[in-house]
């Protein structure tokens, strides 16, 4: 059954613009693994991240580096489920959670979808 649903754009040149502007930024946003990506490629987890909060109606204590993204063998992105997000996830009944991203003509989007088997 779907719980929750979330979906966010970025627009590329504000964020990289902000990144430069804000080194800071990265890593207060970014998991250590998600840091050496494009600025492309973190705009687009940035909208992931973005989706998910909304998908579960608040980020509650989760901080942005607990919404670490990973890409499977195939290239397939998922949140890695550990820590505070899987205890967030766990409290709201979540069993899973799926996620999209896409970046291209000057925008970020990704879609989060969050199901649970109850």
């Amino acid at each position: 059954m779907i719980v929750g649903i979330g979906v966010d754009v970025v627009d590329l040149a504000r964020f990289a613009r902000q990144v430069d502007r804000t080194p800071a930024l990265i890593p207060r946003l970014f998991a250590e693994s998600e840091r050496g990506l494009s600025v492309h490629s973190l705009a687009a987890r940035f909208a992931a991240k973005e989706a998910l909060i909304k998908a579960l109606g608040h980020s509650g204590s989760l901080l942005w580096r607990d919404m670490e993204i990973v890409s499977d063998e195939h290239g397939n992105p998922g949140f890695v489920r550990g820590g505070a997000l899987a205890a967030a996830l766990t409290a709201r009944g979540i069993d899973r959670v799926h996620v999209t991203m896409t970046h291209d003509a000057g925008v970020a989007c990704a879609f989060v979808v969050a199901e649970s088997d109850r």
